[in-house]
């Protein structure tokens, strides 16, 4: 047996057919629910799987999953998995023309998708010519003018729940939609062996990989339960996709809402005696804070071991709030991507004073993005990993050609951000390059900033962006959504609250108040909005 995630899976299921793979909670504080068993859950793959193959969607092609949370999401996935079919996310919250453009460009045969989307599907598929095949989960309202689809439960019906598919290959392809901070989404090809040990930890992402495929289900079988996974964020964004896998790895349970409803993640916490919660920096961690100091204060979260975040940091001064409220667990800033997978894990110096520190893996570095070779100590250069890696970017050769290298004979990826390293191999991390500030020639990274600004008693969200300036190139302006109740701050009281941080350059010298900060459905920044924020409505406020 290969590396192949569906092998795995299998593998998994066969060693504890029985045990609760995954429960879904629908309309979380009604009572409706679906819980599957690990041999219920790949029944249902299976068929989905079939009925696929059957439409005629031959190996290797590729399906978006247009959906919400839910069964059905993980199902479709591990169907197509399955079916040696790539799997392709789709951002739920795209418009017409930006599925148009996802649909084309990764060249999706099949796609299912939420009866909730089904004006936006009807709009853009046709527009879509490779695009033959399409599932609708859920009922349409009455009347309304979808698409033509397959009912979900009818292709699922259709199926054979057994298995009995052609042999996989640890080549096949999962692929990750990535939408990044600029330019259009950009398709991350990996081959499923390197996704499995980058993004999955090879079966054990706190401790040794396994050796052989074999060695997956044998730690299953001689291990127990009673570890239980919640991905808050949408699965469309694969940080929470992986955590499900590597939930499914473990063997254990994975537990879905179909939304995040902070209220309702907290009853869950305490209904299923969650132990992992990930989530997506400050936007999500805030709310959980402000419901356990409110309407669901007393709540029950001794049961958690672990709350992690990838795509933005948990802010210095927030964890601190979380960690007052529940101070038995521990908050993990991990650090890594849609090309990279897991890169590290913030130090316990992390924070305003030193820095976004990470201990690395051994496959990171940090190196000159011109000569690629490894920068010396303190010296600036951007984070890079090695080994399994994507292959690239689907249907982009220049991106590609930009982000992916060889060196010797092990394949690289350049990663957005940039870091210095130290003499104890400890990673700093400045920011992303695409949005750093040059200001009179100085470097500011939001991210910096952004940190301080957050420390302020009546600040609740903030992003940092640039705004032009004709001395100095840009300025440095903040766009500060406030607590509910606080007093208004001016400019001058965040100046000083700054000071005592930052280096005087760094300190925002423009600020808009706004009545919520646009961020994606899993909390991450939306820089772009920021700065059509700050540009034309700051003037008042310099």
């Amino acid at each position: 047996m290969e590396y192949n995630l569906a092998d795995l899976f299998e593998s998994v299921v066969d060693a504890v057919p029985e045990r609760e793979a995954l429960v879904y909670l629908d309309h979380p504080g009604t009572g409706a629910e679906r819980r599957l068993t690990y041999a219920e859950l790949d029944a249902a793959a299976n068929r989905l799987a079939h009925h696929l193959i059957e439409a005629g969607i031959a190996p290797g092609e590729h399906l978006g999953l247009h959906l919400y949370n839910g069964v059905e999401y993980l199902q479709t996935v591990l169907a197509c998995l399955k079916a040696r079919i790539v799997p392709v996310n789709v951002n739920y919250r795209y418009v017409e023309e930006e599925l148009v453009y996802l649909y084309r460009d990764a060249d999706l045969a099949a796609l299912v998708f939420d009866a909730e989307f089904d004006e936006r599907v009807a709009a853009a598929a046709p527009q879509a010519p490779g695009l033959r095949h399409l599932v609708r989960v859920g009922v349409p309202e009455a009347g309304a003018g979808g698409p033509d689809a397959v009912a979900f439960t009818d292709a699922e019906a259709a199926g054979s729940a057994e298995r009995g598919f052609p042999p996989r290959s640890a080549d096949d392809q999962f692929i990750i939609y990535t939408g990044g901070t600029t330019g259009m989404p950009k398709g991350v090809m990996w081959r499923q062996e390197d996704l499995f040990f980058s993004g999955l930890g090879g079966g054990a992402p706190t401790g040794e990989p396994v050796k052989s495929p074999q060695e997956l289900a044998e730690r299953v079988a001689a291990g127990g339960d009673g570890i239980t996974f919640f991905p808050t964020p949408p699965l469309m964004h694969g940080t929470s996709t992986l955590t499900a896998f590597i939930g499914f790895n473990f063997g254990q349970r994975v537990v879905l809402h179909r939304k995040f409803v902070p209220q309702e993640v907290l009853r869950t916490i305490e209904k299923e005696k969650v132990t992992s919660v990930s989530l997506v920096g400050d936007a999500m961690l805030r709310p959980l804070i402000d419901a356990l100091n409110g309407p669901l204060k007393g709540t029950d979260c001794s049961s958690m071991f672990s709350v992690s975040s990838s795509g933005a940091i948990m802010s210095d001064s927030v964890r601190a709030e979380f960690q007052a409220l529940v101070p038995t667990v521990m908050l993990l800033n991990n650090f890594g991507s849609s090309e990279s997978g897991f890169n590290g894990t913030a130090t316990a110096d992390s924070g305003p004073e030193n820095g976004f520190r990470l201990q690395v893996n051994s496959r990171t570095a940090v190196v000159d993005p011109a000569t690629y070779e490894p920068v010396a100590p303190g010296e600036p250069g951007r984070i890079a990993q090695r080994g399994h890696v994507p292959l690239g970017y689907y249907n982009d050769p220049d991106k590609t050609a930009e982000t992916f290298f060889r060196r010797g004979d092990e394949r690289w990826v350049l990663l957005g951000d940039m870091a210095t390293v130290d003499e104890a191999g400890i990673v700093t991390v400045l920011g992303r390059g695409s949005q750093c500030i040059n200001t009179g020639g100085e470097k500011v990274y939001p991210e910096e900033v952004e940190q301080a600004l957050k420390a302020h008693p009546d600040v609740y969200d903030v992003l940092v962006a640039a705004v032009p300036d004709e001395r100095w190139g840009n300025r440095v302006a903040a766009v500060v959504q406030l607590r509910e109740g606080a007093p208004e701050p001016s400019l001058d009281d965040l100046q000083t609250h700054c000071r005592t941080r930052l280096a005087g350059y760094k300190i925002p010298r423009r600020l808009v108040i706004t009545g919520r900060i646009q961020r994606s459905p899993s909390g991450k920044a939306d820089y772009r909005w920021a700065r059509s924020v700050v540009e034309p409505r700051c003037e008042s406020r310099e």
